[in-house]
């Protein structure tokens, strides 16, 4: 990887998230309500399995490594794991995703197009979307 975890926090990026874009502030609706709803433990859980999903299905197509460990592939089981603990940085080529373990969505930072076209389809898969915040 040539680019630095700080490098690709500041490079382009997209959300994979269970909402198909950025809720407006002046939504009229129960925004906070329903995020409140998902992030209850056994909503929460079924987005977290999706977005280990997507990752594990990913690395069927190419390489990924966890950034602050040295082992390329590792098993399906440890990346899981991790996902529902800690805060990851699952590194694809010179691309990055962040994976938060209370959250609902994840982001991806400078996929090249090969990749968030790939991603775009398995989130499909699993019913979320993939949208790049406005500017």
């Amino acid at each position: 990887m040539k680019k630095t975890i700080e490098e690709l926090l500041q490079s382009p990026y997209w959300i994979i998230d269970i909402l198909p874009a950025q809720v407006p502030k002046d939504s009229p609706g129960q925004y906070f309500a329903i995020e409140d709803y998902y992030l209850q433990e056994k909503q929460l859980s079924e987005i977290k399995q999706k977005h280990i999903n997507i990752v594990l299905k990913l690395n069927c197509y190419m390489d990924l490594y966890i950034y602050d460990e040295n082992a390329l592939n590792p098993s399906p089981e440890h990346i899981a794991d991790e996902m529902h603990k800690r805060y990851l940085y699952i590194i694809i080529n010179e691309s990055m995703i962040l994976s938060e373990p209370d959250d609902t969505h994840m982001t991806i930072f400078n996929p090249d197009p090969k990749l968030l076209e790939l991603i775009k389809v398995l989130a499909s898969g699993e019913g979320l979307f993939v949208w790049m915040p406005p500017v």
